[in-house]
C-alpha cells in the first residue's frame, strides 16, 4: 500500500515541486519508508528527489530547490515482503524509449512469469526485487514496438491495452513521458484507488491532479474530482492550458469490481471517499454493527469503551454510543513514533508499542474495559495494549476488532505478515483471546463489514484475506514466493542485526542478492545549471 500522485500546472512557468511536497504531507499515512519526487522540466528533462525516510525528511529545502517543471509524480513507499532497500524507492525510471517514470500502488502476483519474460523475450534488465521495475519495463517495452520518433495518444492508450493485458494484480499507477504529459491507470478490477481532478484557475486554465485519496484533491483545491474507473486510463498533456485536454480511455475491459476493503477498515484516512463511499461513514456503520453483535453476548459487563489510537477512533465511538456505554480515551499516543503495523519486523514493532501509547490509569483502574481496534494482524501490537491495559488496573479486558479475523496473507500490496504468523491462522476466537491476554474476543461478521462499505454501484470487495479467495484467482504460486521473499529478507536482516558482513548474509542454497542501498537512475540539475 502506497501514496501516489502526480500533478500537471496550466503555466509552464510554474514549478509543480512545492505542490508534490505538500500533497505527500496528506498521503504520508499511506507509506512512511520512502518517498520520491520526479519533475520534468521546459526542456524535457527529470529531475529527481527520493530516498528512505518520512517525506518531511527527504524533501529538504535544498533538495527541492533543484526540482525544475510544471509536471511531476511523487511517491510514498509502504514496504512489501520485508523489504526496505534504497533502491527500491519510487518513482522508477527507465530512458527508453521516451524517458517514463512511474509511481505504482499495489502489488502484481504475476511477477515471475513476468521477470522471466523481460529477461528471455524482451532483453530489459531489471535491477531490483521490485515489481514496479517490471511493470514500468512492461509499459517501456510496449511502447517499443511502435519503432517511432514520437507517439501520440493512440499509442499509448494501445501500449496500456497490452501491459495490462500481460500483467496481474492490483495497480493504481501514475506515470509521466518526458516532454510529454502524464499517464493514470487502474487494474480492471479497481483494488487499489486512483481519483482524477481539475481546479479552475483565475484566468480561466485549468490544472490537473491524480492523486491515492480525494483529500489530497480537495486540500488543494481540485473541486471537481471522480475516480478512475477499472480498466480506465487517462492522459494528461504537459501543455494543458490550450486546446490540448485529458483525455480518457477505457483500454481493458472492466472485470468484477472490488476495492480492498482494507482501504476502509484501516489505510485510508477518514475524510477521504473513494469509489464514492465516505471512509468516515463507512467507520461510523461498523461500530454500529459491531455494537449489534456485542448487544447479543450474554455475559459481558463492559464499564467503559476505549478505542485503540487512530483508526479505530470514529468506530469506538458509535459503539460506545450504540451500547449507551461511556466512551472515554484511555490511551494518549505519542505522535512522533511511526505505524507499528508498517514496520517491518516484530521487535520494531513490539518496543514500539510502548513509545507509541501510554495508558492513563484513571480510564481503566477497577474497570471492565472494551478495547476496540480496526483489525488484529499478528496479534502483537494486540497482545501489548491488552497488557498495558491490565497494568493500568482493568478489571476485565475485552477486545473488538472492526474487521473479522485475518486467516490469509494479503497479496496485493499490504505487508501483513506470512500466514503463519497471523493469530488469526487456524485458531478461533477463544484462543486468539488466550493468545492476546484478552478475556474476551469479538471479530465484526465479514457480511457486516461489507455492508458497512457497499453503495449503490459498489457491491463486492476484495476480501482475500478473510476468506482465502482472491479476486484475480488462486495464486498460490505467488504465495509461496512471496513467503520465500519475506523469509530471504528477515535473515539477510537477522544475520546483519548480529554483526555479520554483507558476504556472510548471502545464502547459497538459494541464491539472495544482497539489495542496493541506492538504484541507478537520474541524476542532474540540467537545464537550469
Amino acid at each position: 500500500m502506497c501514496g501516489i500522485l502526480g500533478i500537471v500546472l496550466s503555466d509552464q512557468r510554474k514549478n509543480v515541486a512545492p505542490e508534490l511536497l505538500e500533497g505527500a504531507m496528506f498521503l504520508q499515512h499511506r507509506g512512511q519508508d520512502a518517498a520520491g519526487i520526479v519533475t520534468c522540466g521546459s526542456r524535457g528533462r527529470f529531475y529527481q528527489c527520493k530516498g528512505n525516510g518520512m517525506a518531511r525528511d527527504v524533501f529538504t529545502q535544498t533538495r527541492m530547490s533543484s526540482l525544475m517543471g510544471n509536471m511531476g509524480l511523487t511517491h510514498l513507499r509502504y514496504p512489501t515482503a520485508g523489504s526496505s532497500a534504497g533502491s527500491e524507492a519510487q518513482p522508477f525510471y527507465v530512458n527508453s524509449p521516451y524517458g517514463i517514470t512511474l509511481s505504482h500502488n499495489g502489488n502484481l502476483v504475476n511477477s515471475i512469469e513476468l521477470r522471466r519474460l523481460l529477461d528471455e523475450v524482451v532483453h530489459r534488465h531489471i535491477n531490483t526485487d521490485s515489481d514496479s521495475e517490471l511493470l514500468i519495463n512492461i509499459f517501456a517495452a510496449e511502447l517499443d514496438k511502435f519503432n517511432k520518433s514520437r507517439v501520440n495518444n493512440h499509442d499509448v492508450f494501445a501500449a496500456l491495452t497490452a501491459t495490462m493485458t500481460t500483467i496481474r494484480g492490483a495497480y493504481a499507477c501514475v506515470a509521466m513521458l518526458a516532454g510529454y504529459g502524464i499517464i493514470g491507470f487502474r487494474d480492471p478490477n479497481g483494488i487499489r484507488p486512483l481519483l482524477f481532478g481539475e481546479r479552475v484557475n483565475k484566468d480561466g486554465s485549468k490544472d490537473y491532479m491524480l492523486a491515492s485519496e480525494s483529500v489530497v484533491l480537495k486540500a488543494h483545491g481540485f473541486t471537481t474530482f471522480r475516480d478512475v474507473k477499472p480498466g480506465e486510463a487517462v492522459i494528461i498533456p504537459k501543455d494543458c492550458s490550450g486546446v490540448h485536454k485529458p483525455e480518457f480511455m477505457q483500454v481493458v475491459e472492466p472485470k468484477i469490481f472490488a476495492p480492498d476493503i482494507f482501504e476502509y477498515v484501516y489505510f485510508a484516512r477518514p475524510d477521504s471517499v473513494l469509489d464514492g463511499v465516505s471512509v468516515y461513514r463507512s467507520r461510523i456503520e461498523m461500530g454500529i454493527k459491531l455494537a449489534n453483535k456485542i448487544s447479543k453476548i450474554k455475559d459481558l459487563d463492559i464499564d467503559v469503551v476505549i478505542s485503540v489510537p487512530d483508526t479505530a477512533r470514529t468506530s469506538a465511538f458509535q459503539t460506545a454510543v450504540s451500547l449507551n456505554i461511556p466512551y472515554r480515551e484511555g490511551f494518549v499516543k505519542n505522535r512522533y513514533v511511526g505505524r507499528t503495523f508498517i514496520m517491518p519486523d516484530q521487535a520494531e514493532r513490539r518496543s514500539s508499542v510502548r513509545r507509541k501509547l501510554n495508558a492513563m490509569e484513571s480510564e481503566f483502574a477497577g474497570r471492565n474495559v472494551l478495547l476496540v481496534d480496526d483489525s488484529i494482524v499478528r496479534g502483537t501490537t494486540s497482545k501489548e495494549i491488552v497488557a498495558m491495559a491490565r497494568e493500568a488496573g482493568a478489571k476485565k479486558v475485552y477486545f473488538a476488532s472492526c474487521a473479522p479475523p485475518i486467516r490469509f496473507n494479503h497479496i496485493y500490496g499490504i505487508d501483513l505478515a506470512d500466514t503463519k504468523a497471523l493469530v488469526g491462522f487456524q485458531r478461533d476466537e477463544d484462543e486468539i483471546a488466550r493468545v492476546i491476554g484478552a478475556d474476551k474476543v469479538i471479530y465484526q461478521d465479514l457480511e457486516d463489514l461489507i455492508d458497512c462499505c457497499k453503495s449503490d454501484t459498489l457491491k463486492e470487495f476484495e476480501v482475500g484475506v478473510f476468506t482465502g479467495d482472491y479476486i484475480t484467482g488462486v495464486e498460490d504460486n505467488y504465495l509461496q514466493e512471496l513467503e520465500k521473499i519475506r523469509a530471504q529478507n528477515q535473515r539477510l536482516k537477522d544475520r546483519r542485526d548480529r554483526g555479520f558482513s554483507i558476504d556472510t548474509c548471502i545464502d547459497a542454497s538459494d541464491m539472495v542478492d544482497i539489495k542496493a542501498e541506492v538504484d541507478i537512475s537520474i541524476y542532474n540539475r540540467g537545464d537550469y545549471e
